[in-house]
């Protein structure tokens, strides 16, 4: 017994140093720039993704750094919109929106555009759980300052967004009952 308490011990310890070593990531190149991490890109920012592998001439050309590979991801665009507010977008839009304490949590997600021209351009809902939020926040968005454009090649480009915005803030939205029938 005691062989078996010990045997199991030493497959949890190894289970847990597997769990705890950090996995081998590749070397990020965006734009042709060495970035550490790329989970805050957007997928829809993406062009084209090139995995190059660990081989010998790819550690010639990137260095050691590289000796798990390279991802090469081009982008959209050169340079990302920016918004003129001392804020994020989603931010921005939530501040300017009345929407009380006492009143039910609710939730809108939309899908939006920025033109070359600046302008934010509400293009699909997603989700909205109340009318009322839905409507303060397209009036929001409206009345929003101009942003400055994302630029390809020196040139003003159209990209995308995405708006959550879930009032009040920190009230979870209840879940819907769900009946289940056997």
């Amino acid at each position: 017994m005691k062989r078996y308490v010990i045997l199991l011990f030493l497959l949890c310890f190894a289970a847990a140093v597997r769990a705890a070593t950090p996995k081998p990531t590749p070397m990020y190149i965006v734009n042709g720039k060495e970035m550490k991490e790329i989970r805050s890109i957007p997928p829809e920012d993406i062009e084209n993704v090139e995995m190059l592998p660990a081989d010998e001439e790819t550690i010639a050309r990137y260095g050691q750094r590289a000796a798990h590979g390279v991802m090469l991801i081009t982008l959209r665009y050169d340079q990302p919109a920016a918004f003129p507010a001392d804020s994020t977008f989603g931010h921005y839009i939530a501040s300017r929106v009345r929407w009380d304490a006492s009143e039910p949590a609710a939730r809108v997600v939309l899908r939006y555009k920025i033109t070359p021209e600046g302008d934010t351009v509400v293009h699909q809902e997603l989700e909205s759980t109340d009318n009322r939020l839905k409507r303060r926040v397209l009036k929001a968005v409206a009345d929003a300052p101009r942003w400055q454009p994302a630029r390809k090649n020196g040139r003003p480009i159209e990209t995308e967004g995405v708006l959550s915005i879930q009032l009040p803030e920190g009230k979870s939205i209840p879940r819907p009952v769900e009946l289940v029938f056997r």
